[in-house]
């Protein structure tokens, strides 16, 4: 099992998209192993965005992020990190495809809606750093009706 690290940004939590949001990846079979709902600080915005640092959109991205409340999920399941991408989308709302989280509710680059892990180290990095107690890891009744063993 994989663990991702998924945020609603505060466009989604200000359009009251958060249980839609929620709901899809619970509907896919992963299994919700933290949630927090807060404003981040500066500090914890700069460190999340650190990598583009150089890039022209940085400051208004870390600005943007707290500006309002997000939702800061891990999510767990068999190929966590691919499967959350592909729920969430392409980045440009407009060019994603219908059934994903930006084809179906984002119409912009910036607003986007969602962050998703792009990869184990950065999962690991960004789990570590939005959840530094942990995540809440609990057996579920249901896995063994959403994946097939035999």
């Amino acid at each position: 099992m994989e663990t991702t690290f998924v945020m609603i940004k505060p466009d989604g939590v200000q359009r009251g998209l958060v249980g839609n949001i929620i709901s899809r990846f619970e509907n896919k079979g992963l299994k919700l192993v933290g949630l927090r709902s807060f404003t981040p600080s500066e500090e914890l915005a700069s460190k999340h965005y650190e990598v583009h640092k150089d890039r022209p959109f940085y400051p208004g991205l870390v600005k943007f992020v707290t500006t309002s409340p997000v939702v800061a999920m891990a999510w767990m399941g068999k190929d966590a990190i691919s499967v959350a991408r592909n729920i969430i989308g392409p980045t440009n709302g407009r060019e994603a495809p219908p059934g994903t989280i930006r084809g179906d509710l984002g119409m912009d680059v910036g607003y986007n809606l969602v962050h998703g892990s792009d990869g184990p180290e950065t999962a690991t990095f960004e789990l570590g750093l939005w959840f530094p107690q942990g995540i809440n890891e609990w057996e579920s009744n249901r896995e063994r009706w959403v994946y097939e063993s035999r």
